[in-house]
């Protein structure tokens, strides 16, 4: 399953993070590690983008980065 795939209020951990090149780097340098626990706060108005909360910061991501993440359900 997709990071962006997970509704409001569930909790995900990381598999895998795909991507490559600056956007894979830059998710990496924020902490979403393979085996990180993450909850899905919340859902913009539109859908884009979404509140994470991971080793407890708050980190927002775009629909597409999170598309790039695949997690399983906690």
């Amino acid at each position: 399953m997709l990071l962006s795939e997970v509704t409001e209020g569930r909790s995900a951990r990381i598999v895998k993070i795909g991507g490559n090149g600056a956007l894979r780097r830059r998710i990496l340098e924020m902490g979403l590690l393979k085996g990180t626990e993450i909850h899905v706060e919340k859902y913009a108005p539109l859908k884009d983008p979404l509140e994470l909360i991971a080793k407890g910061s708050h980190i927002s991501l775009r629909v597409k980065e999170a598309e790039q993440i695949t997690v399983e359900p906690v």
